[in-house]
């Protein structure tokens, strides 16, 4: 018994080490789950973050307004450009012949016009002269009538003394000669009135047609001008548009044309990405919006540069859908064998200009998002 009592005190020793070892990770274990109790307390409530957020920019597609082949291309990928930098040249052939009929065309109407004016006097003086014409027909008519009745009435004298013997035979027919030559005179007179009245009716109606296309405007304002005037600014339009320019200011991306190649209006040639001007997309699971505001502050990252870059930023706005609403086919629930899924609705959020041009993102790059819902500064959904 005194020999085995010192062999049992070399065991013991290990058996309180471990003892001792163990209560000390279990009062480490405590520890951090009070550290992470009050650190969800005093912080953590007051924050909803999601690392399902994307920076995103409002892009500008370029695409050219008229058909032509590509001149001359200025830019290439990645290369930074300013609103109103040439991107590149159309052939401008096609464009300017267009250009040069239009003027030509403007400049005949014009002329055109101007005669139509000028016409106008010539007509009035074509009235005029069938006014003449017609006051000298009814005068001819009146002395062709006056020599008809002197004929009749000589003719009737010499035909009621035709029995007595006063006059001859002879006689008799001069009278019956000179009322029939009266009585065609007259006629004559007649038709020739017809004549006068209808020429000068005509001559009127010729005033009054081409008054009506001048009548109310001048040279500018006249219709054919009008329209004339209309394709010249269009063909000007369009040998202007035969140089593109950058819309915005960005990054050139997805250039997809070469020297020579033929495009036709309306063909996405280049895309250009604001970058001085990008968000971010956050995806918020439905459970965390309860009490996020426009307005509110929010802090991201990016696996870009890591942790040691903070973005400050705002709430902008809220999508009008879920994402797998919103989708080309959206999600059908009605079924016998539905399961529930968390659903994410995208919140826009506007970044701080400086600190994005110190730090610049690019369209597609993850982000991790952090809302501060504690304040007052929300504003309503």
């Amino acid at each position: 018994m005194d020999t085995a009592t010192p062999e049992a005190a070399p065991d013991e020793a290990p058996a309180n080490r471990t003892a001792t070892r163990r209560k000390l990770f279990i009062g480490l274990g405590v520890a951090v789950v009070v550290v992470a109790a009050a650190v969800w307390l005093l912080v953590d409530r007051d924050h909803v973050s999601t690392d399902n957020a994307y920076v995103n920019a409002e892009v500008a597609q370029v695409t050219p307004l008229v058909s032509a082949p590509v001149a001359a291309l200025a830019v290439i990928n990645t290369q930074t450009v300013k609103r109103g930098d040439i991107l590149l040249r159309l052939d401008d052939t096609d464009a300017r012949l267009a250009l040069m009929r239009a003027e030509a065309e403007y400049q005949r109407v014009r002329r055109q016009f101007g005669q139509i004016v000028a016409q106008g006097s010539a007509l009035q003086a074509q009235v005029n002269a069938g006014s003449a014409d017609v006051e000298r027909a009814r005068a001819q008519v009146g002395v062709a009538t006056a020599a008809y009745e002197k004929a009749r009435i000589d003719l009737e004298r010499r035909t009621s003394l035709n029995g007595t013997g006063a006059v001859s035979g002879e006689e008799l027919t001069a009278s019956r000669n000179a009322y029939a030559s009266a009585q065609g005179n007259l006629a004559e007179a007649r038709a020739g009135l017809e004549a006068a009245l209808a020429s000068r009716k005509a001559a009127s109606g010729n005033r009054s047609a081409n008054d009506a296309l001048v009548s109310g405007s001048t040279v500018d304002t006249n219709p054919d001008v009008a329209a004339a005037k209309a394709r010249l600014d269009q063909a000007r339009i369009d040998l202007a548009r035969t140089v593109i320019r950058a819309p915005i200011d960005g990054i050139v991306t997805n250039r997809n044309v070469q020297v020579g190649q033929r495009v036709a209006a309306g063909m996405p040639v280049m895309t250009i990405v604001p970058v001085a001007a990008a968000y971010v997309d956050a995806n918020f699971k439905e459970g965390q919006l309860g009490k996020v505001r426009v307005g509110q502050p929010v802090e991201l990252t990016s696996d870009f540069y890591g942790s040691d870059v903070v973005y400050h930023g705002r709430v902008a706005g809220f999508s009008g859908g879920t994402g797998s609403a919103l989708s080309l086919i959206p999600a059908q629930n009605a079924t016998g064998n539905w399961i529930k899924v968390v659903q994410r609705l995208p919140v826009r959020v506007a970044l701080d200009p400086r600190e994005l041009a110190a730090h610049p993102l690019r369209v597609g790059l993850s982000m991790e998002a952090k809302i501060d819902i504690s304040g007052d500064s929300a504003r309503g959904k």
